[in-house]
């Protein structure tokens, strides 16, 4: 089995990064082999350009814009599991994260009423999402429905998506450098310390039971 996991925030060892990391570590314990990709230490890289070229032959399906994303897409087009990270940057994913869904998610368009998607679906996926907004803001409103959008969208275009939301992060190591009155420094420290170290091991389980799933359809 292989998993492709993707970090698509520009930390590369932070909280998104962690999450990542410890889901892949997880279907590495099942067994899987991981190919792991920080996303801004890619090439240059785009969103979807509008060229269309995914959708003439020898070519659906397939992005033609050979750039940083093209191996990413490629090790997505060839995982039995896919793990996606992204930080929530004003509201949405990180721009990386919006650029890779773009390709990921249009060349599977076909524009046909017989046929909506040019591959089957059924790669599953782990979308996570870190966020300083606690978990509560994302019960209803536009942040429950931007997390819907995304998880439908992946769904429709890898594989059945599971969501999992880390909320009220630790921005930075040390918030006395930034005049920042609206945190409470030493409750997000203690977060880190008790409730992160948590969520870790529930994304090894999610990594883990990913690879799992695989397994048995």
């Amino acid at each position: 089995m292989k998993v492709t996991a993707i970090n698509t925030s520009p930390r590369t060892n932070w909280n998104t990064a962690a999450l990542v990391k410890e889901a892949a570590k997880g279907a590495q314990s099942a067994g899987a082999e991981v190919r792991y990709f920080d996303l801004y230490r890619q090439e240059r890289f785009t969103g979807c350009v509008s060229c269309f070229g995914c959708k003439l032959a020898p070519n659906e399906g397939r992005c033609v814009c050979r750039d940083g994303l093209a191996p990413i897409l490629q090790a997505i087009r060839e995982a039995d599991g896919v793990i996606i990270g992204t930080p929530n940057y004003l509201g949405q994913p990180s721009a990386g994260f919006h650029a890779l869904y773009e390709r990921l998610v249009f060349q599977n368009i076909t524009y046909q009423r017989e046929k909506w998607n040019y591959h089957d679906a059924n790669t599953p996926t782990l979308f996570i999402m870190t966020s300083n907004m606690p978990e509560e803001g994302y019960r209803q409103g536009a942040y429950a429905q931007m997390l819907e959008t995304y998880k439908q969208g992946l769904s429709g275009s890898v594989g059945p998506t599971e969501v999992f939301l880390s909320g009220n992060t630790l921005q930075v190591e040390d918030y006395s450098r930034y005049h920042w009155t609206m945190f409470d420094p030493a409750a997000k420290r203690e977060r880190h310390e008790t409730v992160f170290p948590e969520e870790l091991k529930r994304a090894f389980q999610l990594g883990a039971g990913l690879a799992g799933w695989r397994q048995t359809v």
